[in-house]
This record gives C-alpha cells, sequence and structure tokens, in this order.
C-alpha cells in the first residue's frame, strides 16, 4: 500500500475527506471492471501545474480521454517552455488596481498568485504554432486544436525550451499516447485568440482548425464505439464549459438521434467549491443530471466540495498507489 494512500484512508474519514476516499475508490472499482474514464479540466489545473499527477494517470492508462479549455491545453505548453519566468505572487490578496497594472505593463497575467510571463511563453510558442496552422492550409488538411499542439510536441521543435523535467507535462503524456481530447470554446483561449488574429489579417482561414460541432460529432462516435453496454465514467475537475460539453453527448445520442440504447455516463464524480445557487451548472448536485438523461439511478455520483489543486492530486495518488 502507497504512503499517501495509507495516510488517506487512516485519516479521511469524514466530510468531504471521506467523499474523497470514496470517490478514489469507486474510480478505481470503474477501472478494475474494464471501462473507460473521461476526465474534463476546468479552471488554471495546468498553471497549478496537476501535469505532475496528471500526466502519470495518462502514461498509466487510467485516464482514457481528456475535456478541456483551451487554456489548460496551452497552459500546460507554456509552463513546459517558459517555467522559469513565472513569477508567484503569494500576497496577491493584498494586490492594488495599482500594482496590477504594474504586472501588466512588465508583460505578466496573473493566474491567482502566478504570473505567465507574456513574452517568454505566449510569444514562444507563436511562430512555431502559426508555421504547423499555415503548413496544413497550404496542404489543404484541416485538424482540431489539440491535433495541432501534438503535432508540435512530436516534432521535437520545442525541446530547445523546455525548462521542467518533461515526465511533468500532461501534454507530452497525452500526445505520446496520441490520448482522445475535446476542447470546447478553444476560442477564447490565448492561441484561439491568436488564430483569430491571422483570419482578420488574411493569414489564414477559419477553415483550418476543426469547430466544435466537429468535436461534438467526434465525441459521438467515440462514446458509441466505446461505452458498450454499462457506459464511460465521468470525473469532472471544477465546471463550465470542459464538463458541460461532453456529458451532453449521452442525451444528445439517446434523445435527439434516438438511440434508446445508449448507457448513460457509468460513474460520475464532480470536485469543485462551487455550490448549489442560482441555476449555477457548476454547483449543480449530480441527481440533477438525471433529469437531464445524462445519469441513471444507479450510477455511482460523487461530489467532493473542495479546492481541486489540494484534492486531485490526492485522488491521483490513490489510484497510483503512492
Amino acid at each position: 500500500m502507497g504512503k499517501v494512500r495509507e495516510f488517506i484512508e487512516y485519516n479521511y474519514r469524514h466530510f468531504n475527506s471521506a467523499a474523497l476516499v470514496d470517490a478514489a475508490k469507486g474510480y478505481e472499482k470503474h477501472l478494475a471492471e474494464g471501462k473507460k474514464m473521461l476526465v474534463s479540466l476546468a479552471g488554471a489545473m495546468s498553471t497549478a501545474e496537476l501535469g505532475i499527477s496528471l500526466a502519470e494517470m495518462i502514461r498509466q492508462d487510467k485516464i482514457h480521454m481528456i475535456s478541456t479549455t483551451g487554456a489548460n491545453l496551452e497552459e500546460d505548453l507554456m509552463n513546459l517552455v517558459a517555467h522559469n519566468s513565472y513569477e508567484r505572487v503569494p500576497h496577491y490578496r493584498d494586490l492594488t488596481a495599482e500594482d496590477e497594472w504594474t504586472l501588466l505593463g512588465r508583460g505578466l497575467n496573473r493566474v491567482t498568485d502566478t504570473c505567465i510571463p507574456e513574452e517568454e511563453a505566449f510569444r514562444r510558442l507563436q511562430q512555431h504554432v502559426f508555421d504547423i496552422w499555415k503548413e496544413a492550409e497550404d496542404k489543404g488538411e484541416r485538424y482540431f486544436p489539440h491535433e495541432f499542439l501534438y503535432k508540435l510536441i512530436l516534432s521535437g521543435v520545442l525541446e530547445q525550451y523546455y525548462e521542467i523535467d518533461p515526465k511533468n507535462s500532461w501534454m507530452i503524456a497525452a500526445a505520446e499516447k496520441n490520448l482522445p481530447i475535446i476542447v470546447p470554446g478553444w476560442e477564447d483561449s490565448t492561441l484561439g485568440n491568436i488564430f483569430a488574429s491571422y483570419c482578420i489579417t488574411g493569414d489564414l482561414k477559419p477553415s483550418t482548425i476543426k469547430s466544435g460541432i466537429e468535436y461534438m460529432m467526434w465525441l459521438a462516435d467515440y462514446y458509441s464505439n466505446n461505452a458498450g453496454e454499462e457506459g464511460i465514467g465521468f470525473f469532472q475537475i471544477g465546471g463550465g464549459i470542459a464538463g458541460d460539453f461532453p456529458i451532453c453527448v449521452v442525451p444528445m445520442l439517446s434523445q435527439d438521434l434516438e438511440r434508446e440504447d445508449t448507457p448513460f455516463w457509468s460513474y460520475f464524480c464532480q470536485v469543485s467549491d462551487s455550490t448549489t445557487s442560482y441555476g449555477s451548472y457548476s454547483g449543480a448536485v449530480p441527481n440533477e443530471k438525471i433529469t437531464w438523461g445524462k445519469l441513471g439511478i444507479d450510477t455511482p455520483k460523487f461530489i467532493i466540495e473542495s479546492d481541486a489543486t489540494i484534492v486531485v492530486p490526492l485522488v491521483f495518488a490513490i489510484l497510483l498507489d503512492q
């Protein structure tokens, strides 16, 4: 038994700590039964360096698909190539508007207590990403956003910039596995904005990047071909579109396409500090998803109301027997 697991199982007995243990054991049981697991990434998990544990989960085949915001997709690579220029601001709660303005002037974009260096991170990637976008367009080829970044990683062109151990990059682990990824709402990411700017100037065409509708169509095929009779598991980190987009594929298949034999998601866990209030999707309890045809009555359901940057590495440590 791993040391982390031993500590958690002995000490985490009630409330959110007990929910953490139950969710981890449910995830473990799900995998032991031969079922696949989707993990969704919201917030700024890559900037929180979740890749340290997430990459190993991918390498050990404990994650079979990821749904992520465009920000998490690119911020893992930004951390990979510009980590030494990041600045931590532990006193971020005390910053004034003038302090924030000063950070902007220095090219530092703040995410809670961490500042991403614009020049070293964004611009270091931009030219290389443009080159693969342009090459595909000139050949009349189209790819999903994550596929372009896989090409970038596997080309080796970024290796000259690596500033962290590459084993801690979840995007490298995913690229090496060719892990299925969907990136709903990619357009609102920094690279999405950059791509849009090239389209406005006429350097690229919008059609070079496959769309969110095409992601949903792809996901419908993936779920149909991989869910079997019992369904795929859903481990949701945070809320937002990273979770809302993929979970809808089940009611779409069963209701809109009238494939009534489509199984519900077969496991569900959400790690979030958002509470149920005023129609919040992010804070909706799992049972609400029953009414939308996403989860069944008997689907194992867990909710851990806590900080994902603390909770998720512990859940992963249990699953990795660390």
